[in-house]
């Protein structure tokens, strides 16, 4: 499949990539060849090859939630670089 220069050009507008006359005519090669190789593909017979989303069969591998004493504030404080009435304080990111 041969790209046209305005195709070329497209993309590049579509990537937000600047492009010379220099550029559009090798990526025009380059693009080109790529887009050749995939046509190959169409050749292939995928008729007994069932659809999937993923080409490996996923698993879950989370474990189940488990209720626990939660931990003492004292001890979560403990490490905090500052504390203030129980909880910790951090830089405000936010402008008011």
């Amino acid at each position: 499949m041969k790209l046209t220069r305005e195709e070329v050009q497209h993309i590049s507008q579509l990537c937000r990539v600047g492009m010379t006359e220099q550029d559009i005519a090798r990526f025009q090669g380059q693009l080109s060849a790529i887009l050749e190789a995939f046509e190959v593909l169409k050749e292939v017979d995928t008729a007994s090859v069932p659809p999937t989303a993923h080409a490996l069969a996923l698993q879950n591998v989370l474990r189940d939630d488990t209720v626990t004493e939660s931990l003492p504030r004292e001890d979560v404080l403990a490490n905090a670089p500052q504390e203030e009435m129980g909880c910790f304080r951090v830089r405000a990111i936010l402008e008011e």
